[in-house]
């Protein structure tokens, strides 16, 4: 249920970003541009991304570590695939707490026409970090019971 969350809100974001950069665009041929269109486009477009990441991972589309892994056999690669998850995971739980102390330091820090703070970009890497780390811990308890049953 919570991949098709994700997937309508990234949907949703992708339709804002691009209704807003269409609708920036036409105003700006008008001779009236929206000031603020760029910076709420690139906030929409920033958690978009995020997103995007989480899916790509719960569907095991992340091309760096599939190269790596069909080069090896199918004993290998299931051992290697669970270092690679323990590993990934244990640097985004390291990383978490100095990307959560960046998003409190960048509140105070306005940005743009809109004056907007500076966590509302930053909040969506503590988000992206904890969305892929419970991907990626299912995927590690996934793996440890295929290895069990095997």
């Amino acid at each position: 249920m919570l991949r098709r969350v994700e997937f309508a809100c990234a949907a949703l974001l992708l339709s804002a970003v691009v209704i807003l950069v269409g609708v920036a665009s036409v105003a700006r041929a008008f001779g009236s541009p929206i000031i603020w269109s760029i910076e709420i486009a690139q906030l929409l477009f920033l958690w978009l991304c995020i997103l995007a990441i989480d899916l790509a991972f719960q569907e095991d589309r992340h091309f760096g570590i599939s190269l790596i892994l069909d080069n090896l056999q199918p004993s290998g690669r299931k051992a290697m695939e669970i270092f690679n998850l323990a590993v990934i995971i244990a640097l985004l739980v390291y990383l978490m707490r100095f990307a959560w102390k960046n998003m409190i330091l960048m509140h105070p820090r306005l940005d743009g026409a809109l004056q907007t703070p500076g966590s509302y970009f930053h909040s969506s890497v503590v988000v992206g970090f904890a969305l892929l780390i419970r991907t990626l811990l299912a995927k590690l308890v996934a793996r440890l019971r295929e290895r069990a049953e095997t």
